[in-house]
């Protein structure tokens, strides 16, 4: 059974907070708000956590799973840009946007697209979000939370307990978040725009 912590979307509480990591330490799979869309996470680690994601979404690793960041000082770890990139990435982020980048060693091979070795990277504009992923100290695991069966992102936390509350171990209730998602740009030959989200793909001159 899951539990269902609802924070504050402008001042999230610490003590929630560092709840919430405890159990994403301890291999469990939460349902989070971000600045487009609720999503799913996972301790990077956790080989078990993901494949409950994967099987949650019905999705295989074709599908890019994503590295959310609090921040663009873990990129050189898990991706490889060059000065170019790295100052474009510097101008969007936080924001909601999801870049396709080469990945590095340290990111496990099972979390990667099979045949291009890449990762989705992104560093969210949401202040629980942040609060959690500083708090852990290390990028979450995560892939937007939609159901196989929908054909949009599930918005209310209350729904979302209703139909994955044996599924995952917590859902954290930050309130609306929207059902846009985030604009994709794969980085990793050149600058090519994916899919149009939220995010301002003008800055990228697309």
């Amino acid at each position: 059974m899951a539990q269902f912590f609802a924070i504050h979307p402008g001042n999230p509480q610490e003590r929630l907070i560092k709840q919430a990591v405890d159990i994403i330490r301890k291999g469990g799979v939460v349902a989070y708000p971000t600045d487009s869309c609720y999503a799913l996470g996972c301790h990077l680690g956790d080989k078990e956590a993901m494949e409950r994601i994967l099987r949650i979404r019905q999705i295989d690793l074709k599908h890019h799973l994503t590295l959310m960041c609090a921040d663009l000082s873990e990129l050189g770890t898990y991706a490889k840009v060059d000065n170019g990139q790295f100052r474009q990435l510097k101008a969007a982020t936080p924001g909601s946007y999801t870049f396709i980048l080469q990945a590095t060693k340290e990111v496990p091979n099972r979390t990667l697209h099979p045949k291009r070795k890449t990762i989705g990277l992104r560093v969210p504009d949401n202040k629980i979000a942040l609060a959690l992923l500083t708090e852990l100290g290390e990028p979450l695991l995560s892939c937007t939370l939609m159901l196989p069966e929908d054909d949009e992102p599930l918005t209310d936390p209350y729904e979302i307990r209703d139909r994955l509350e044996h599924s995952v171990d917590l859902v954290i209730d930050g309130g609306w978040c929207g059902t846009e998602p985030t604009s994709v740009i794969d980085m990793t030959d050149g600058v090519e725009l994916i899919r149009e989200g939220k995010g301002d793909v003008a800055l990228f001159g697309l």
